[in-house]
């Protein structure tokens, strides 16, 4: 009986894929409503003209991706162009939704690492724009060393259609920066491989 009652209990702690989607979704909700986040459509955001009120906070949710963005500045120079491949300076932290805790930030002077301080280095990313399509690997940087993979999650590259990727060139010039909430199928791959869905503030800037 001692035994059976253990396979039973084992059985009832299996989380299925289903089990941990469902979690994950509960867990977006949460957090989109903790942050006091206003969800708006890409119908909407459209008539905004690509844009995302910050004084109320609003989020474009995208339906194919389920990528949920606030654009916070667009950005300066040019947006990256089709047939165009370039490097991009990025600075960002990223945070686990379903352990409410930040893993990795490399945007402060010191870099943030589970609780360790290091020297903080941008990522370095190289990207492709390809028919309105991007693709892009990790060349250096945090990301790649914490993951083990030089592929960048898809849920970045979301933002790029909208914003401008210049260099700032005068104290007038602001680099990119936008929020965006990235469930697991459009994260890293341990993200992917876990169902955790991550928060992120990501800036970004050409190299050169």
């Amino acid at each position: 009986m001692i035994a059976f009652a253990a396979v039973l209990s084992s059985c009832n702690d299996y989380e299925t894929y289903g089990d941990k989607k469902e979690k994950e979704r509960n867990a977006i909700a949460k957090f989109i409503s903790d942050s006091s986040i206003v969800v708006i459509t890409e119908d909407q955001f459209n008539q905004q003209g690509y844009t995302t009120n910050l004084s109320r906070n609003e989020f474009v949710k995208f339906d194919k991706s389920g990528v949920y963005m606030q654009i916070v500045r667009e950005g300066c120079g040019t947006k990256l162009q089709d047939g165009e491949t370039t490097r991009l300076v990025c600075r960002f932290s990223e945070f686990d939704i379903l352990d409410d805790t930040t893993t990795v930030c490399n945007n402060n002077p010191s870099l943030y690492y589970y609780g360790r301080s290091v020297v903080a280095l941008p990522d370095i990313i190289q990207v492709t724009r390809t028919s309105g399509s991007f693709s892009a690997s990790f060349e250096s940087g945090i990301m790649y060393k914490v993951y083990g993979s030089a592929s960048v999650p898809s849920g970045w590259l979301v933002p790029l259609s909208y914003i401008k990727v210049g260099r700032p060139q005068s104290a007038t010039d602001d680099c990119a920066k936008v929020r965006i909430i990235v469930p697991h199928s459009q994260g890293h791959a341990t993200a992917s491989s876990n169902v955790i869905p991550c928060y992120y503030e990501i800036t970004y800037q050409r190299e050169s």
